[in-house]
């Protein structure tokens, strides 16, 4: 029987070397240069967290110091800072011209917007009219011809749209499904 020690190093490895020496040659820089890009220093030190959260995730070869790894890595973390805040604010907008009857209460709130996250993020990459034509259908339930009106297309082009929206859908369901 394994001893509790055992179990908690199988539960959380130890960072590669790779990953701790940037870590410890590059933290408090990366911090700074997010700092000056946010002007909020408590966000830019969970903004570095999740830049090297990504790395761990990754971990593929490459070298102790390299600063443009880690901006690069970061730029994409600060992207989806911004994307998630927009969205966000988007959403707060949208429920503040509810009606107080028709409020969901805190944890449906939580759930829904997790759920408009995890949307955004499927449909990124997609063009616009494509993300458009799915949206249109899937949210506002307009029917394809009134999609292909509104977007000024037919609607062999619309089905072609979500043809390629639910594609992406269902093969990062599977790419999750096997993660």
């Amino acid at each position: 029987m394994p001893r509790s020690a055992d179990l908690a190093d199988l539960a959380s490895p130890a960072p590669s070397a790779a990953i701790e020496a940037l870590y410890v040659g590059h933290h408090q820089w990366l911090r700074r240069w997010l700092q000056t890009r946010l002007g909020d220093r408590h966000c830019a030190e969970d903004l570095a967290h999740d830049t090297f959260v990504r790395l761990l995730a990754k971990e593929e070869g490459f070298p102790t110091s390299s600063r443009a790894l880690l901006v690069t890595v970061a730029r994409r973390v600060l992207l989806n800072h911004w994307r998630r805040k927009r969205l966000e604010a988007a959403w707060l907008e949208a429920l503040a011209r509810l009606a107080p009857a028709l409020q969901p209460d805190p944890e449906t709130r939580q759930i829904l917007f997790e759920t408009l996250v995890e949307i955004d993020r499927l449909l990124d990459g997609l063009p616009t009219q494509v993300r458009r034509a799915f949206l249109l259908t899937q949210l506002d339930g307009l029917s394809q011809a009134d999609v292909a009106a509104r977007l000024g297309v037919s609607v062999s082009t619309v089905k072609r749209y979500l043809l390629q929206a639910m594609e992406r859908c269902y093969f990062a369901d599977l790419e999750f499904a096997a993660a």
